[in-house]
């Protein structure tokens, strides 16, 4: 951070940097959230942070600050850019240039986590209609602001139906609006591999929070280092500009680190709040810097790199050329003007008319561990309940069906998913669904969590078993 700043401050950056103190530090004065909470008054009446890498301690209860920020600050879209610097910094792929725009705010960083019995841990995956769009949209409008002629979306919704489903279907729909942009989709599985393989064929990406957070870390490294990609992090009113890389606690201090990833967050910072101009000072002076050779030791290559240096050694290097342009590599071109706009985060969502609700059925999560595990035996058990017609139709264990009719090779935890409906899957009533929950319990089983089943619009809202 100080190499960083003391280069923003040589370029002319128009600034006024207030420290906050978070991380390691604050945690360890039990403050689980790693933030005083008066830092919060600062950040949002600047509406403007550029953050540090953290460490986050392991177990003991502390939610990561990062998460906790982008979620707290309404910051739902995270841009990272990952270019090529061949052969300045060694890469397979000296063309590389994409752009990964990650949502932010959903998935399984929502945090939600239970241990629900001796054996078996939940967390669950949130996936909302307007999170989806937000990001979409954002990424469809920054291709437009910034020419990029191709987005590409990635989920996992061959397994994931319903959540990742939701992702790509807001995809296509938002994607029929931007005829000129190039649309395309691809599994997050073989999607990965491509960037690894074949990263020129991308343009823009845009994916949900944890896929996101893997394949920018691909894409980053792909190109040369990690440590060189700065991201933004924004919302409709705060923006955070950071580093891809997360700390390093075992180098600090030492004059060794690489600046680049923060001081590329900064530049990009800069490009926000209305400075174009002195953040295509810094990036072409930083660029200067690596074609003349000057390198950290994380990206120090004999017969490329000339001089060896360390943290802020580097730092005065870009400070030296400040005024000057890489001759080798394309100069930096940021857009001129008022750079307020340049937050796209307030995106217009489409109105929608409600979906008919309807409630058709239960699922019910038992605790039970007894007959080895026999799926007949609890089965046979749970066919005595009756309410008004709700019966159990079929019995899953993680997620197989194992009842009726299951296969005795399954293996079976002590999780199991009880699913109740009427015989024709008829619309059912509250009472009826709180007079099953009474007759599992008085047939002495520990039921651990419910979920409604619902159609929309006559639609099927939930999954069905593997093997239903």
């Amino acid at each position: 951070m100080k190499a960083t700043l003391n280069i923003l401050e040589a370029a002319g950056a128009q600034i006024e940097p207030e420290v906050i103190e978070i991380g390691e530090q604050v945690y360890l004065k039990g403050i689980s959230s790693g933030i005083e909470p008066r830092a919060w008054d600062s950040l949002r009446e600047t509406k403007v942070f550029l953050k540090s890498p953290i460490t986050t301690p392991q177990g003991g209860g502390f939610k990561s600050l990062n998460v906790t920020t982008r979620k707290t600050l309404g910051l739902y879209a995270n841009v990272r850019p990952c270019k090529a610097y061949s052969p300045y910094i060694r890469t397979h792929f000296p063309k590389t240039d994409m752009v990964i725009i990650r949502e932010n705010e959903e998935d399984l960083y929502a945090g939600i986590e239970h241990r629900q019995t001796d054996d078996v841990y939940q967390c669950l995956k949130l996936i909302s209609r307007p999170g989806s769009e937000k990001i979409i949209r954002y990424a469809f409008e920054y291709a437009k602001k910034y020419n990029r002629k191709k987005v590409t979306c990635m989920t996992k919704d061959n397994i994931m139906k319903l959540a990742d489903g939701l992702f790509h279907s807001v995809f296509n729909e938002v994607a029929k609006e931007y005829p000129d942009i190039e649309a395309d989709h691809k599994i997050i599985d073989i999607g990965t591999a491509l960037i690894a393989d074949k990263p020129e064929m991308f343009d823009v990406i845009v994916t949900l929070n944890l896929y996101g957070d893997i394949i920018s870390d691909v894409a980053a490294q792909i190109t040369g280092s990690v440590g060189l990609g700065g991201s933004s992090n924004v919302g409709e009113e705060v923006a955070m500009f950071e580093a891809i890389h997360g700390s390093a606690p075992d180098i600090s201090g030492q004059n060794i680190a690489n600046p680049s990833g923060l001081l590329n967050g900064a530049i990009m910072m800069l490009v926000h709040i209305g400075q174009p101009e002195v953040a295509e000072k810094i990036s072409n002076a930083w660029m200067k810097t690596l074609e003349d050779g000057i390198h950290t030791g994380d990206i120090y290559q004999e017969g490329i790199s000339s001089q060896l240096v360390g943290t802020q050694e580097f730092a005065q290097a870009v400070i030296d050329r400040i005024g000057l342009k890489p001759e080798k590599m394309t100069p930096a071109e940021f857009q001129k003007g008022d750079g307020s706009d340049d937050n796209m985060g307030a995106i217009k969502l489409t109105k929608r008319k409600p979906s008919k609700k309807e409630l058709i059925g239960l699922d019910v999560f038992i605790d039970w561990k007894e007959s080895n595990n026999d799926a007949n035996v609890i089965g046979d058990r749970l066919r005595a309940v009756d309410a008004g017609g709700v019966n159990m139709q079929l019995i899953t264990n993680r997620g197989v069906k194992v009842y009726p009719d299951g296969m005795k090779e399954t293996f079976c935890s002590d999780h199991w998913r009880v699913r109740f409906f009427n015989a024709d899957q008829s619309v059912i009533t509250h009472a009826q669904i709180l007079d099953v929950m009474k007759q599992v319990q008085d047939l002495g089983f520990d039921f651990i969590k419910t979920e409604n089943l619902y159609t929309f619009d006559g639609e099927r809202g939930f999954s069905l078993a593997q093997g239903e």
